[in-house]
């Protein structure tokens, strides 16, 4: 009986000593690649970006600028338009101030005065007898000549303003394609290396999670701010393209005296030229859905010279100074689209390449993109 007790204790040793050597050396799966975290880059316990290696780089993707006090951007109680810092603008704010205001205030107190007069000139108790007259000739002429005369004189300088709004950009502009989604922008530089900008809006302190990046008085005001900056240069003629992803926006920056819709499957079209540096905010102005108001447009306006070397440090290149620009800028899903070649690169990898009759697609083991293993793919 005793030998049976110690036979079935020594079993059971045996069998918890083979349990927890099994656990110790359980299988671990193939060894992560130096280098690479095996938490995903959206958590909050990801591995914060290392720090830019260009000092262009340092804020927002762009040079850091400091906001200038009641320029481009709205003031609490200011009444009237931002100053501008472009030719349309200052046009049209002189003549916004000088000209319309004062002939509408001119016109309103015209009329009140008139509508005083009447009712107190013509009351009962002075005309008790009311006058029978039907028209005065006089009169009639003087008040359908008059507002005619005054919407010609407005249309001469209006209609420049219309012109000058949409003339098209000179050879050596920088081409910035503005494209709307619901609800960011994104942008590309196609003259100078087709380099791709993608701009969310900044949330507030108590509106993210523990670690994430919130919105600070160096971002811009609330609701204005963006989490990347686009940069453009100052004093050269900026050719600014719009198209949407999805439904209309409208990139509106009130100090550039812009607003010009984004329209899907549709190019739109216009030029301005920044005279003063800084930093410039708008917000899309077309009602495009439940988060229309968290679409920001933050503009670093910077010299030429810093606008070349924030070009390099994001990858791109600058063309031949003075040159029209030359590349094809196809709309959001058309062929060439960075979309469709998105849709294509994908495909490719996804089947591999694909055999024709005149063509033998070369072996990879990345698909068509020919690329090395990245992260932890085939883990």
């Amino acid at each position: 009986m005793r030998k049976r007790f110690k036979g079935l204790a020594l079993a059971a040793g045996v069998a918890l000593a083979g349990l927890s050597a099994a656990s110790q050396a359980a299988p671990q799966g193939a060894a992560a690649p130096a280098g690479v975290s095996n938490i995903a880059p959206t958590t909050a316990n990801a591995t914060a970006p290392a720090a830019p290696a260009s000092p262009l780089l340092a804020q927002d993707g762009a040079p850091a600028t400091t906001i200038e006090l009641g320029i481009g951007h709205p003031v609490d109680g200011r009444i009237g338009i931002q100053p501008q810092v472009t030719t349309n603008g200052q046009f049209a704010h002189w003549f916004h101030d000088s000209i319309l205001v004062p002939l509408i205030v001119a016109i309103c107190v015209f009329v009140l005065l008139l509508l005083l007069w009447v009712v107190f000139r013509f009351r009962k108790a002075a005309n008790p007898i009311p006058s029978k007259t039907s028209h005065n000739t006089a009169i009639e002429i003087v008040w359908t000549l008059a507002p005619v005369v005054i919407l010609v004189l407005i249309a001469v300088p209006s209609i420049g303003l219309l012109q000058a709004q949409f003339k098209p950009a000179p050879a050596g502009a920088v081409t910035l394609k503005a494209i709307g989604n619901q609800w960011y922008w994104s942008y590309q530089y196609p003259d100078n290396g087709g380099f791709e900008v993608t701009a969310n809006m900044l949330k507030e302190k108590d509106q993210v999670a523990k670690g994430e990046r919130f919105r600070t008085d160096a971002d811009g005001p609330r609701l204005l701010a963006a989490d990347n900056r686009i940069v453009l240069p100052v004093g050269v003629p900026i050719r600014l393209i719009t198209t949407s992803q999805d439904v209309i926006h409208s990139w509106a920056v009130p100090a550039f005296w812009i607003k010009l819709d984004a329209v899907p499957g549709r190019l739109n079209e216009t030029s301005f030229t920044i005279k003063q540096p800084g930093l410039y905010f708008g917000q899309c102005s077309e009602l495009c859905g439940a988060r229309h108001a968290f679409m920001p447009i933050a503009v670093e306006a910077v010299p030429p010279a810093q606008f070349a070397a924030w070009v390099r440090a994001k990858g791109g290149t600058m063309p031949t100074p003075g040159k029209a620009s030359d590349k094809v800028i196809p709309q959001p899903g058309a062929e060439g689209s960075a979309a469709k070649q998105a849709e294509g690169n994908a495909a490719d990898a996804a089947t591999g390449p694909v055999e024709n009759v005149t063509t033998t697609a070369p072996t990879s083991s990345q698909g068509a993109t020919g690329n090395p293993a990245t992260g932890n793919a085939g883990q």
